[in-house]
């Protein structure tokens, strides 16, 4: 008997891969990456930086919300960006959605991401603190 549980909303972009968009074990939430898809159309919401990331912020919130949590509940976070010149933007946008104390968090820069995504954004969260 595993205490593994799927999670899986509609309010996010569904796995474009074989993965899911969270695993609950136990009291912690392991996040798959989140790019700025709208969830209804599984396109990129824009070709602007800071609407992908506000996408990916909301994206994940769903996700969150789905397994009885909230972005304050986020532990850990990572970002994925193309261009790092893009970081003082991921934080202001950052800061709409979290409060402090605010997770620990990595930054990291990448060649690419899938579907042409400018950012990507992983986490895991931990429930009942």
């Amino acid at each position: 008997m595993s205490n593994k549980a799927v999670i899986n909303t509609d309010k996010a972009p569904a796995a474009i891969g074989p993965y899911s968009q969270a695993i609950k074990a136990g009291n912690t939430v392991y996040f798959s990456g989140q790019i700025p898809l709208d969830p209804g159309t599984m396109e990129l919401v824009s070709e602007d930086f800071e609407t992908q990331a506000r996408q990916v912020f909301k994206n994940l919130s769903a996700v969150c919300e789905e397994a009885s949590g909230s972005l304050k509940d986020i532990v850990k976070l990572n970002l994925y960006l193309v261009d790092l010149a893009q970081f003082a933007i991921v934080n202001q946008v950052m800061e709409e959605f979290f409060s402090a104390p605010f997770p620990a968090r990595a930054a990291v820069g990448v060649k690419a991401l899938p579907k042409g995504s400018q950012v990507e954004a992983e986490a895991v969260m931990i429930l009942g603190d």
